[in-house]
């Protein structure tokens, strides 16, 4: 009897630490309530040496644009925030999204690249991040809803004009996510950066790198906590599922030294796909930071692959507009 007694003692207070553990790992990992300073400085998350990059400035230069804010209510309630810039005319749009715990400025590197080839901008904020409502971090599932209904609001206030829909990091995952959304065929590409393959193992591979911890207790506690307060699973994130269902072409980009989002996920999304695809390999780059280390290489392939399957402005049309047809 005793044993037994022990024995219950035991499982009781094994319990109890994991629930404890579980509730702190959704806030620090799901909410923006917690510093995550200590993970993103973990030796296998530090940046690689690539260069700075033109952030600060290109900051600058977005805020100093002629811009409005748009707000959207989300399907569950949410007002959702998005930065606009606008090109003028017909021009095409193109839809940028940022990564876990950034905001729309964040993207000001791409804006800016992206408006000076001639594009208009819709930088959203994604739920939980910057102006946008939200009291917790979908990592791109819920989300994904999020950034269809804001394609659907530039398709029907603009004449369904060509846009491109791209994302870092997290905003890489939350691109793919939607691409296994239905949308319009106004869609006509869609770029991911260094995304991952579900949450679930996103956050099981930082568990083990950053602490030395299995996934149970604690990332077990932590999605049973997020089904019941979000309604969804961190399984149930999965980028390599949603990219299955997608006819969008889509470029996927990943840094071959990249330890945060580990390189192997970019294999893992590419065979999921069956829309028509391409990959591109920096090879010294790490997480996100492709686009630094060889920025002429990185534009000229996110151009050349935009400019297979719709006219990039002052460009002619050079394939059909059904996107399964091949490019010609």
């Amino acid at each position: 009897m005793k044993g037994w007694k022990t024995a219950l003692a035991l499982g009781a207070a094994a319990a109890a630490a994991g629930a404890v553990a579980g509730e702190y790992f959704y806030r620090f990992a799901l909410t923006q309530q917690i510093d995550k300073t200590a993970a993103f400085n973990a030796p296998h998350n530090r940046p690689t040496g690539a260069p700075r990059g033109t952030l600060a400035a290109d900051r600058e230069w977005l805020n100093a644009q002629p811009h409005e804010d748009w707000w959207l209510t989300s399907g569950d309630g949410l007002q959702l925030h998005a930065l606009c810039v606008r090109a003028g005319g017909n021009a095409p749009w193109a839809v940028l999204c940022h990564g876990y715990t950034g905001q729309a400025s964040g993207m000001a590197e791409y804006a800016r690249r992206f408006y000076d080839a001639g594009f208009s901008l819709l930088l959203p904020d994604a739920r939980g991040h910057g102006q946008s409502e939200g009291g917790y971090i979908g990592m791109g599932w819920p989300e994904r809803r999020d950034i269809a209904a804001w394609v659907q609001r530039v398709t029907a206030e603009n004449g369904a004009p060509d846009i491109v829909l791209m994302g870092v990091s997290m905003g890489a995952a939350t691109v793919m996510m939607t691409a296994g959304e239905p949308l319009p065929p106004n869609v006509r590409a869609i770029v991911e950066d260094c995304g991952y393959t579900t949450a679930w193992e996103e956050f099981r591979y930082q568990l083990k790198k950053t602490y030395g911890l299995p996934p149970f207790p604690v990332l077990y506690t932590t999605d049973a906590l997020l089904r019941r307060r979000a309604g969804f699973s961190l399984r149930e994130a999965s980028a390599a599922a949603q990219v299955a269902h997608s006819r969008t072409p889509m470029l996927f980009i990943h840094g071959g030294k990249d330890a945060f989002v580990p390189f192997a996920m970019l294999d893992e999304v590419y065979a999921a796909a069956r829309c028509p695809k391409e990959k591109y390999v920096e090879p010294d780059a790490g997480h996100a930071e492709s686009l630094r280390m060889a920025p002429a290489r990185y534009w000229a392939k996110v151009f050349g692959f935009i400019g297979r399957w719709m006219p990039l402005p002052g460009a002619e049309r050079t394939v059909a507009a059904d996107p399964a047809e091949k490019p010609v």
